[in-house]
C-alpha cells in the first residue's frame, strides 16, 4: 500500500475501489473492520455473531461502492449504521438466546502480570454482562458513545434518532451500568480512595 493510499480519505478509497483498485478495499478493511467488529462484539456479546456482522457489513460496503457519492455521508458512519441494523436483525431472529461470555478469549498482553490480566478480564466480563442487561437501544448508544467514542450527532445519524434522544439513552444507560456494577467495586479491584 502506498503512502498516498494510506493517507487517502475513506471517500477517496471508496471511489478507488469502485474503479477497480483492490488495494483501496484492503486499506478500508484495515481501517474500518476492527472498529465495526468492536461495535458488533459489544452489541452482540458473541464473537461468532460479531464476526458475521462485520463480514456482512463490509460486503454491503463493497456492493454499494459504485453508487457511493463522496461528501454525502461519512463512510464510517454509514458502515456503523449498517452494522447496527445487522445486529438488530440478528437479535430479533435469536430472541431468548444468551451469549457465552466465557467463550470470548482475552487478548494476550505480555506487559501485564497474570493477576492484572485476570483483573482486567473480570472487569471486561462484568462490563459486558452489565451491557447485555441494558435495553437494546441504550446498549447501542452507550457502546457508540463511550466505547467507540463517537459524537452524539454521529450516533444520532447511525441510530436515526435525535441528538436529544442519544443524550437521554446514554444518560439512562450509564446510570443503569453504574447501578449494575456498584456492588462489585471491591471485587473488581476498584477502591474508594
Amino acid at each position: 500500500m502506498s503512502a498516498a493510499a494510506e493517507e487517502a480519505s475513506d471517500d477517496a478509497l471508496m471511489v478507488l475501489y469502485a474503479n477497480g483498485d483492490g488495494r483501496a478495499a484492503a486499506e478500508l478493511t484495515a481501517r474500518l473492520g476492527p472498529r465495526v467488529f468492536g461495535v458488533a462484539m459489544r452489541v452482540m456479546g458473541n464473537r461468532t455473531d460479531a464476526e458475521d456482522v462485520t463480514q456482512e457489513a463490509m460486503l454491503r460496503l463493497w456492493k454499494m461502492a459504485p453508487q457511493w457519492r463522496p461528501g454525502e455521508a461519512q463512510v464510517s458512519t454509514w458502515l456503523y449504521r449498517v452494522a447496527m441494523n445487522l445486529c438488530i436483525d440478528r437479535k430479533r431472529r435469536a430472541r431468548g438466546g444468551h451469549a457465552d461470555l466465557d467463550a470470548v478469549p482475552e487478548p494476550p498482553d505480555p506487559g501485564r502480570s497474570a493477576a492484572e490480566q485476570m483483573q482486567d478480564g473480570a472487569r471486561q466480563d462484568a462490563l459486558q454482562a452489565a451491557l447485555m442487561q441494558l435495553p437494546e437501544r441504550q446498549r447501542q448508544a452507550v457502546v457508540l458513545r463511550h466505547l467507540e467514542e463517537l459524537s452524539n450527532p454521529e450516533i444520532a445519524g447511525i441510530m436515526d434518532i435525535s441528538v436529544e434522544a442519544v443524550e437521554s439513552l446514554t444518560a439512562r444507560g450509564k446510570r443503569a451500568l453504574a447501578a449494575a456494577l456498584a456492588g462489585r467495586r471491591e471485587e473488581l479491584g476498584y477502591s474508594d480512595g
